[in-house]
């Protein structure tokens, strides 16, 4: 395709932007939407992989069909199956009647499986079986059901990572990875970042009525040098606030730094792709690893030095002492680890003893895990969805994580 076709495919579906890595998804797109072929969409979160499905569907033969698009990471893992592929009456408790499931409904059209990183491996198998067949069998039923859908997938996961743990069956990644459409992240994008801007915020003026903001040059170069975690979606959510919120119509560099929140690049969903300690991440558990490792070794050199300090301190010990330590008592000091270092009532004489050893204990990545979620949502005091961000969990993962750690009442 000519950068012209492009451009007109940019105005239909609302797509801003002039970098060569999303020209070149935009191209692809265009490219297998007159075929069947399964496509692939992968991208961060909040880069506008939602698009993308839509630009295939509507540049091929079934363009007058249904498009469905379904959202696997919000539909719980008991009722995807009936979600997806339908169910008969009485298959389990609650079916009173007998009802179609997306597959069903987009015969001849196209579904988009959104988060498809999600899917239960059980479900896994049934979808391979329709790309394969065209074939799946509604909850509860024995009977065979035909199906003819164009599917198109997105993930935010590193699937060949997936599929390395076991989480993703390696012959259906083969099957939807016909195609592969990879979106950029909008750090990929830097010179984007102003007209995406200037867009959010002419869309916010004309929506309430109220004049858009401008940037000096000096906001113009912080926006374009910030790392944006969340993409388009972080950028369109600053924008918003600042056209709504600022008294100012010029924003200078002062003003915008009040909108941007601190980059920690410590957190799982800020360090996706970025170097850590000279190490580069492939996945959000090797982040979620080195996090914990870190956060391990900085206990251990801080109780080293308690030690140390304890050591040279303990031959000044007097009566007035009134405890030193023993076996008995657990001192904790981290909900990740524990350390054992005792205390007893000194004695009416002098009574030296050596300071307990430490020993550290290994790191259970687990329980590690559960204190991270649980303080997630003590944050942001039990809303789901916003702990899952800040996790970098989806939020059907987190809900199991949440099931799996007995945190249902956080």
């Amino acid at each position: 395709m000519d950068s012209r076709d492009i451009q007109k495919i940019k105005l239909r579906f609302g797509i801003v932007g002039n970098a060569e890595d999303l020209n070149r998804a935009i191209d692809i797109a265009m490219q297998v939407a007159p075929t069947d072929l399964s496509v692939l969409v992968t991208g961060e979160s909040g880069v506008g992989k939602e698009h993308f499905p839509q630009i295939i569907h509507q540049n091929s033969a079934r363009k007058h069909n249904k498009y469905i698009a379904v959202n696997c990471g919000a539909i719980p893992e008991g009722t995807i199956d009936s979600e997806l592929f339908g169910h008969v009456k009485g298959a389990f408790t609650g079916a009173i009647d007998e009802r179609n499931g997306y597959f069903a409904e987009a015969n001849n059209g196209t579904i988009f499986l959104d988060e498809i990183g999600e899917l239960p491996l059980s479900t896994q198998a049934r979808l391979l079986r329709v790309l394969e067949s065209g074939e799946y069998i509604k909850v509860g039923s024995s009977k065979v059901e035909k199906t003819n859908v164009r599917i198109v997938a997105a993930t935010n996961v590193d699937l060949v990572e997936a599929i390395a743990r076991g989480d993703f069956r390696e012959d259906l990644y083969y099957r939807l990875n016909t195609i592969p459409v990879k979106v950029p992240a909008l750090r990929d994008r830097s010179g984007d970042v102003v007209l995406l801007f200037r867009k959010f915020t002419a869309d916010v003026s004309e929506r309430y009525t109220i004049p858009p903001v401008q940037l000096t040059d000096e906001a113009k170069r912080l926006l374009t040098a910030y790392p944006w975690p969340g993409n388009i979606r972080q950028l369109k959510n600053v924008t918003e606030q600042i056209t709504l919120l600022s008294a100012q119509r010029e924003i200078t560099e002062e003003v915008l730094r009040e909108y941007l929140p601190e980059v920690k690049p410590n957190l799982p969903m800020l360090a996706i792709g970025k170097a850590s300690h000279g190490k580069t991440f492939e996945s959000e558990r090797d982040i979620l690893y080195q996090v914990l490792f870190d956060m391990r070794r900085d206990m251990a050199e801080l109780r080293r030095q308690v030690n140390t300090l304890m050591e040279g301190e303990m031959p000044m010990a007097r009566k007035s002492a009134s405890y030193m330590p023993t076996e008995d008592f657990t001192y904790v000091d981290n909900p990740l680890q524990q350390i054992s270092i005792g205390a007893k009532k000194a004695s009416d004489e002098y009574d030296y003893q050596e300071p307990a050893e430490y020993v550290e204990e290994p790191l259970s990545v687990e329980e590690a895990e559960k204190e991270l979620i649980r303080k997630a949502l003590i944050r942001h005091r039990g809303r789901r969805k916003a702990a899952a961000a800040e996790l970098g969990f989806s939020e059907r993962t987190l809900y199991r994580k949440i099931e799996k750690y007995k945190l249902e009442d956080l």
